[in-house]
C-alpha cells in the first residue's frame, strides 16, 4: 500500500502512455485507439461527425512551460456543439416532431348537399279573437298510487300506418280541463292490424268514458280491448265481407260483436260493486281492408261522437241518424246509401254463437265507398261537438287537409289541439286520406 503523497509507479506509465507527445511518430499503430472509439459511437448515434479543431497545448509538466497569453480584450464565449448523446442544457422538455397538417376535407359537390332541416314547428292554434281561458300544454299529472300503476294513462298518444290506397292519422290528446284539475284522460284510442297481404283488416276503436265516473277511463280502455279482441277472432270473414260487398252479414255480426262487449263492461262494473252507468262508455270503430282494389270503409258503434267526409273542400256529416230506439238510419247527406236494402232476412250471423246482452244506445253502422282524394274523419265527442258548432274550427281543417297531402304525425296532431273557447273535454280522432 503506498504512502499519502507518494505516486505508485505504475500510474506514471498509464499518464504518460496517454498524454505522450503528440508530435512523436506512432510506432504501434494502434487500432483501438480513443478517436477510434469516439468516430464509432458517433456515428451509430448522431450520424454525422462534426470535426473539432484541437488547439495543441503545452505539457504542463515540461520544464519551463508557461500558460498562453490571450490578447487583452472582452472575455469571448465560444459556442461548442453537444454531442448527439448529450442532453440539452437547461430543463427538460417533452419531445416534439415535426408533423405535416392534415390535409383539408374534400368539398362536397353542391348536388350532394342535403337540403336544409326546417326549423318550423307544428304550433297549436286557437278558433276566435282570443284563446281559452285554460293553459294549453300539460298542467298537473293524474295522481297514482303503488297498487293502480297498470292504469296510468298517458296524456297523448298518436300512431299512423299506410295501407293500399289509404293514409291513417290517430290521435288522443287529454283536454284542457283535465289538465287543469290533474284528471286522468278519459278517451281511449286503439289501432290494431288482424292478418297479412291484401287480406289483412285494421281496426280503429276511438271509446269516451262518462265524465261522472271516477274509472270511466278504465271503462273506456276495457271496451276497445274487448272489440279489439273480438275483430281479431273473425277478422278473415270480415275481411272477406268487406271486399265482397256483403253489408247484410257485416251489420248484423258487428251488432252483435258490439253487445257482447257491453255485455262484458257490465259484468266488470258488477264485478267492481259500481252502478252499470257508472262503467260505460261511447264505443265508435272503423274497419279498412289493406286490398288496394277495395276502397270500402266500414263505421259501426255506439255512444256520442261524430263521422265526417271531407269531399271537394266541404265537410258532410256521415253519422246515421238515429230514427227509433235501437236502430239507426245509414242515409247520409242527400240520402246516399252504399246499397240498397231488399228487406230480405239474412242468416244467423257466423261471428257469434251466443245472445249477447243489447248495447246501452242505438247501434250505428255506415258502409260507404271512398273516392280519391276523400278524407274521413272519426273523432269522439269532444271533436265532434265544436265540429258541428264552430263552423269556423270546420273551415281551417277543411283549408289545412285539402291543400295537401296527409299530414305527418305531429302536424295532425297540432291540428286536432286546435283550441275553441268553450270547448275543453279530451279530443280523440282518426282520419284516413285516401290517395
Amino acid at each position: 500500500m503506498s504512502q499519502q503523497g507518494e505516486t505508485p509507479a505504475h500510474q506514471d506509465d498509464w499518464w504518460g502512455a496517454l498524454y505522450k507527445d503528440e508530435t512523436a511518430p506512432d510506432a504501434g499503430g494502434d487500432p483501438d485507439s480513443l478517436d477510434d472509439r469516439f468516430e464509432s459511437v458517433s456515428d451509430t448515434v448522431g450520424g454525422a461527425y462534426h470535426p473539432v479543431t484541437v488547439v495543441p497545448l503545452p505539457d504542463p509538466r515540461a520544464p519551463g512551460a508557461e500558460p498562453a497569453q490571450e490578447p487583452p480584450g472582452p472575455a469571448r464565449t465560444v459556442p461548442v456543439e453537444r454531442a448527439p448523446w448529450e442532453a440539452p442544457d437547461g430543463p427538460s422538455r417533452p419531445q416534439t416532431f415535426a408533423v405535416p397538417p392534415p390535409a383539408p376535407p374534400a368539398r362536397p359537390e353542391p348536388s350532394a348537399l342535403a337540403a336544409p332541416v326546417s326549423a318550423e314547428r307544428p304550433v297549436v292554434g286557437h278558433i276566435g279573437d282570443r284563446p281559452p281561458t285554460y293553459d294549453a300544454e300539460p298542467g298537473a299529472l293524474p295522481e297514482s298510487g303503488p297498487d293502480d300503476l297498470g292504469e296510468v294513462v298517458l296524456d297523448t298518444v298518436v300512431d299512423g300506418a299506410r295501407y293500399g290506397t289509404y293514409t291513417l292519422r290517430a290521435a288522443s290528446v287529454r283536454g284542457d280541463s283535465a289538465r287543469f284539475r290533474g284528471e286522468p284522460r278519459r278517451d281511449a284510442l286503439l289501432t290494431a292490424r288482424f292478418g297479412e297481404g291484401d287480406g289483412a283488416l285494421v281496426l280503429v276503436a276511438v271509446a269516451g268514458g262518462e265524465r261522472t265516473g271516477g274509472r270511466a277511463h278504465l271503462a273506456a280502455a276495457e271496451a276497445c280491448r274487448w272489440i279489439a279482441g273480438a275483430v281479431a277472432r273473425s277478422h278473415a270473414r270480415l275481411s272477406d265481407d268487406i271486399r265482397a260487398g256483403r253489408r247484410g252479414d257485416l251489420k248484423s255480426g258487428l251488432h252483435r260483436l258490439t253487445d257482447r262487449t257491453y255485455g262484458k263492461l257490465r259484468a266488470r262494473a258488477t264485478e267492481l260493486g259500481l252502478d252499470q252507468s257508472a262503467y260505460t262508455a261511447g264505443l265508435r270503430c272503423l274497419l279498412l281492408t289493406a286490398d288496394p282494389d277495395c276502397r270500402t270503409r266500414v263505421f259501426f258503434g255506439t255512444g256520442p261522437g261524430g263521422l265526417f267526409r271531407l269531399r271537394d273542400g266541404a265537410w258532410q256529416d256521415l253519422d246515421p241518424v238515429v230514427s227509433e230506439p235501437g236502430a239507426a238510419s245509414e242515409e247520409g247527406p242527400g240520402g246516399d246509401r252504399l246499397t240498397m236494402d231488399l228487406q230480405i232476412t239474412t242468416p244467423p250471423s257466423p261471428y257469434t254463437e251466443e245472445p249477447s246482452p243489447p248495447a246501452a244506445g242505438p247501434f250505428r253502422f255506415r258502409a260507404s265507398v271512398a273516392r280519391p282524394g276523400d278524407t274521413l274523419l272519426l273523432c269522439g265527442h269532444g271533436l265532434a261537438e265544436p265540429m258541428r258548432s264552430e263552423p269556423e274550427l270546420a273551415r281551417e281543417l277543411a283549408r289545412r287537409w285539402s291543400s295537401e297531402g296527409p299530414p305527418g304525425l305531429p302536424a295532425y296532431l297540432a291540428d286536432t289541439q286546435i283550441r275553441v273557447k268553450g270547448y275543453a273535454d279530451d279530443r280523440t280522432s282518426a282520419a284516413v286520406w285516401e290517395a
